[in-house]
């Protein structure tokens, strides 16, 4: 007489499996979503050394704040790059653009649009300031948001949501990543000591901190420590 498994043992088998299956999936997704993250950052951050490489190769300089001035950092590299949309310094009184890939142009406003999706701080307490992003952006290739902020030249950032601007976690030191071109042109992660945004003590890139730009100092972390992107919830 042959013997096979009732079929409450069968019921319990595919419970067992279900509840296993529920507990390590969420787990899964999180670390491929991660490297992804993880995988984006190494590119776009080769793919902006790139474009002042070829500034470089084609004018003989390198690029510096004080030639590029106020408010022409966008102008000045963009033609360096793949760009398939061209967000002007921001999407204001467009909806189209605001809902598929830009973010508006605040100015000096520091308040987000309550129905724009509102970039936030590294640990997710609240919401960025967006001025720091709104002096021009564009959309590359592969669909990464760059976001340029150089209201005065001494200031001039480039930052990267490395998966677009409607793809989450949408957060400072988690998808969005900002440099910086240093005196001499040469593009820093930022958090690297001698950028704006280094801290000592973490004050830029911490999950208690409740700094207002908290993850603006995460870039340089994201880009040298193996374990960053691991660590991310």
């Amino acid at each position: 007489m042959q013997k096979g498994f009732t079929m409450a043992e069968v019921l319990i088998t595919l419970g067992i499996i279900g509840v296993v299956a529920a507990m390590t999936l969420p787990t899964v997704m999180n670390n491929s979503r991660n490297k992804a993250l993880e995988t984006a950052l190494k590119k776009n951050y080769s793919v902006i050394e790139q474009a002042l490489n070829m500034y470089y190769a084609q004018t003989g300089e390198r690029l510096l704040p004080e030639i590029v001035g106020a408010s022409r950092l966008k102008l000045t590299i963009k033609p360096y790059f793949q760009v398939i949309r061209d967000c002007g310094q921001g999407s204001e009184g467009n909806e189209e653009l605001i809902k598929k890939t830009c973010i508006p142009n605040y100015h000096n406003v520091g308040t987000p649009d309550k129905n724009s999706t509102n970039y936030k701080t590294f640990n997710g307490v609240s919401n960025i300031d967006l001025t720091y992003f709104d002096d021009g952006q564009f959309v590359i290739s592969d669909g990464s948001l760059i976001l340029i902020e150089n209201r005065v030249p001494e200031r001039c950032f480039i930052s990267v949501d490395v998966n677009g601007y409607n793809k989450n976690p949408n957060r400072l030191g988690q998808d969005l990543f900002m440099f910086q071109i240093s005196e001499k042109g040469k593009l820093l992660p930022m958090g690297a000591e001698g950028t704006t945004y280094y801290s000592a003590n973490d004050e830029y890139c911490s999950k208690t901190s409740t700094n207002a730009m908290n993850g603006a100092g995460c870039t340089y972390k994201a880009l040298t420590d193996d374990k960053y992107f691991s660590k991310l919830k």
